[in-house]
């Protein structure tokens, strides 16, 4: 049998090349927002090509302080399938446990939505590895280097060549809370992910 990586890219490119024209809906709190599933590749082709231009390589850590939104999901495919790791962060933590957490993992970018600015511009000057900001939508307060987000996509040209990535590195990275002590950090490979989704579609 051919060696298949098992990676979120190939789920990504799957999706995008049998799925196109499917619809991805997202409630906004108002209405449903949708869009297609060729859209969203496009989009997400964008977003890693624009973390590419600015630094991000393989292993370095995103983090994501965001609601469930378009934006969020297209961090969910870009990211990883560029070979970095995609750390979401918690809402809900407290300020001195939410700067633990970016330090601990060494964040060197964080996309945050606008609604959410003022909760991270409460440690943003605690952080020391992170060297971007990417505000989705136009939320201000933050210090240094902060990029809007829909501005790095328009600067992308609308096709992204994917890497061939490993399946056994982190693509996830999650942190615990409830616990004693400070949170501690979990990460999930690509493969794990890619076994994971099969599970799912089984009956």
């Amino acid at each position: 049998m051919p060696d298949y990586p098992l990676t979120i890219v190939r789920l990504f490119q799957h999706g995008a090349k049998i799925h196109s024209a499917s619809q991805v809906a997202t409630w906004t709190g108002e209405g449903v927002h949708c869009t297609s599933f060729r859209e969203l590749a496009s989009r997400a082709g964008k977003l890693a090509a624009a973390l590419r231009r600015i630094g991000v390589r393989p292993g370095d850590r995103v983090g994501t302080f965001c609601w469930n939104t378009p934006e969020h999901l297209e961090a969910y495919f870009a990211v990883p399938c560029i070979g970095a790791v995609l750390h979401t962060l918690n809402l809900r933590l407290f300020a001195d446990q939410l700067a633990y957490i970016i330090n601990h993992a060494e964040d060197r970018v964080v996309i945050v939505d606008e609604s959410l600015v003022p909760g991270l511009a409460k440690v943003a000057k605690g952080l020391k590895s992170v060297e971007y900001y990417i505000v989705i939508g136009a939320g201000d307060g933050l210090p240094g280097d902060v990029l809007r987000y829909e501005d790095l996509l328009a600067a992308e040209r609308p096709s992204y060549e994917w890497p061939e990535i490993d399946e056994r590195p982190a693509a996830g990275m999650c942190y615990t809370s409830g616990t004693t002590g400070n949170p501690k950090g979990v990460v999930y490979s690509h493969r794990s992910t890619f076994l994971h989704s099969m599970t799912l579609c089984e009956p």
